[in-house]
């Protein structure tokens, strides 16, 4: 039995030993390399930083709306957010310029709840090490810091964001803006023992916290000039994203896929608010205040007029345009009524109607 024993525990060892050998021989090899790839040089002065100060949509404003829209990378306006999956050189995709900001303690990230809602307090803070658990990513600890190689930060999973847009509207300034306040990256990944992709929104970061490094990462503005470029802040701030409007801030906080039956109506929803961001704007340069035109926007709502009514308030004002006949000709068709014969009276008449016509004229 002893003898059995010992070659069973020889056994054991020899294969932890070959396993730790075939985990990971060119992870291990590389690994020194990989770190070295990861320093991306992303570190602000605190002057640098003074110069994109924060800029919030003050409570004070007249009007705003606030919605989220679902970016797909796969889409060719967003590709630039995808691409490079791994950094080349100094030029790094959105997540990896993320991931290693939350990594190295430049920005926070704040846990992805399940309202969907974004909520920047303390007790919501999401610490990087959970991060990297959660998701399954591997790493090191090295002197108390979290080394992750370029190779497994989960860039190439990020296929979508979420970003949330603050529309307003400042009578007292008289300028209309929008602003993004949070972006959220979701994770595209299969699971162990099916094909089938989830999502899952990893964190939400406030924009004013990252617009600095942003503003300093330069990504190819157009694929037909390969020289033009821009950066992520300018990408973002001019707008040159396409994404569908997935929720808006409600009283019921209802995702419109919760109230919407299929894909139809899920489209037809997202267009009519498109509609009426668009017709807000417009509607701001006529003579009319902000009162008036959520005014008007609410009379539109709530108009119940039939087409009868309609249809009988246009005959009223033809009938009130319409000429009367003075009393001397009134006389005369009277007096001819009475000294003719009843078949000479429609001449009479078809002259009435004539004259009626002719005013029309």
């Amino acid at each position: 039995m002893h003898y059995i024993s010992r070659i069973l525990i020889v056994l054991a060892i020899f294969t932890f030993a070959q396993t730790a050998d075939a985990q990971p021989p060119t992870r291990r090899g590389d690994n020194n390399t990989e770190k070295k790839e990861s320093a991306v040089n992303i570190k602000l002065t605190e002057r640098a930083k003074a110069q994109y100060p924060n800029t919030t949509v003050s409570e004070e404003v007249d009007w705003k709306r606030d919605i989220y829209r679902a970016l797909n990378l796969e889409m060719e306006a967003n590709a630039t957010l995808y691409f490079p999956v791994e950094p080349m050189g100094e030029s790094v995709n959105l997540f990896t310029l993320l991931f290693r900001l939350i990594l190295s303690g430049d920005i926070t990230a704040y846990k992805y709840n399940l309202d969907g809602y974004e909520s920047f307090t303390e007790e919501n803070k999401m610490e990087p090490k959970t991060m990297l658990e959660n998701y399954r990513v591997y790493y090191e600890e090295e002197n108390g810091k979290l080394v992750v190689g370029n190779s497994d930060v989960p860039s190439a999973e990020v296929l979508s964001y979420y970003v949330k847009e603050s529309h307003y509207y400042d009578q007292r300034k008289g300028t209309y803006g929008k602003q993004i306040t949070a972006i959220c990256p979701v994770l595209h990944r299969a699971g162990e023992f099916s094909s089938e992709v989830t999502k899952y929104p990893m964190f939400w970061v406030r924009y004013n916290d990252i617009k600095p490094y942003l503003a300093q990462n330069k990504i190819m503005a157009s694929s037909l000039n390969n020289v033009a470029q821009t950066t992520f802040d300018d990408f973002f701030t001019r707008g040159l994203y396409k994404g569908d409007i997935y929720k808006t801030v409600n009283a019921k906080n209802l995702a419109i896929s919760q109230y919407c039956k299929d894909s139809l109506e899920i489209k037809k929803e997202q267009d009519r608010i498109e509609q009426q961001l668009n017709d807000f704007q417009s509607n701001l340069w006529s003579t009319k205040t902000v009162a008036e035109i959520r005014q008007d926007s609410i009379n539109a709502a709530n108009d119940t007029t039939t087409v009868k009514e309609k249809k009988e308030k246009k005959v009223e004002r033809r009938s009130v345009a319409r000429p009367t006949t003075n009393k001397s000709e009134k006389s005369v068709i009277k007096k001819s009524n009475t000294s003719k014969p009843k078949e000479k009276a429609p001449s009479l008449n078809s002259g009435s109607t004539i004259s009626v016509r002719r005013t029309r004229r």
